[in-house]
């Protein structure tokens, strides 16, 4: 390679050594390193270098006995039950009264329009012996395999507007539409109705099928799923 020189045979390097004589700076740093790794690294020693500087006790609590400390003051006051009422009753609240599903709308202009079901498979689906069913990337209906047994009635259970509606509909039709709830209690309906309720949690359903208005029907129409938002009185 140009640049890097011969490393100095035997005969130079002791007459270098002797004289004083200047190697060029590759050559030396190649030969230092190939002499430190034949005579391998001295093992390491811990030493005492002394005090550097005054040293200080810690006096600072120890961070798991402060916190335990803590507990047992919020105990011996009764903080700690009051916190613990309170968190109980902000989960049952949650369960009972879910969050309202966000960007409908109370149905004011009626509209009906059709969706289809269909989606990609982004991984192969496999049966309990691990053979292979269905390929990742392929596209199925799932109205293919399963019939949509009942009607399902979207509605938001604050409007009263709504809740008559549905009710209306669902006595037209006993046990053929299963109610969604999008806002509201689903457990003082089921109490009222005696029937069960189900809650679009998320807005996950509504939003794969489009629906912007409620009162809202969703039925099947062959291999699509008509979605019906209707008016209200």
């Amino acid at each position: 390679m140009r640049g890097i020189g011969p490393i100095p045979r035997p005969a130079r390097t002791a007459r270098a050594i002797a004289t004083g004589a200047r190697w060029p700076a590759r050559p030396l740093l190649a030969l230092l390193a190939a002499s430190v790794a034949l005579a391998g690294a001295p093992p390491a020693r811990a030493v005492d270098l002394g005090s550097l500087g005054p040293t200080y006790a810690i006096t600072e609590p120890h961070l798991l006995a402060a916190i335990e400390q803590r507990l047992q003051d919020l105990q011996r006051s009764g903080e700690l039950q009051r916190l613990a009422a309170q968190a109980a009753a902000r989960g049952i609240d949650a369960a009972r009264h879910p969050r309202p599903v966000e960007g409908l709308a109370a149905t004011a202009v009626p509209r009906s329009f059709l969706v289809d079901p269909s989606f990609t498979l982004d991984r192969n689906v496999l049966d309990a012996s691990g053979r292979l069913l269905f390929a990742a990337g392929t596209r199925r209906n799932p109205l293919e395999v399963v019939r949509l047994s009942r009607q399902l009635l979207f509605f938001d259970a604050r409007d009263p507007r709504q809740v008559r509606r549905a009710r209306e509909i669902a006595d037209r039709q006993p046990g053929g539409v299963r109610p969604v709830l999008t806002g509201g209690s689903w457990l003082a309906l089921m109490q009222a109705w005696r029937t069960p309720v189900y809650y679009d949690q998320g807005g996950l359903l509504t939003r794969r099928l489009g629906i912007r208005q409620v009162p809202a029907l969703v039925s099947q129409d062959g291999l699509r799923l008509r979605v019906d938002e209707l008016a209200l009185p």
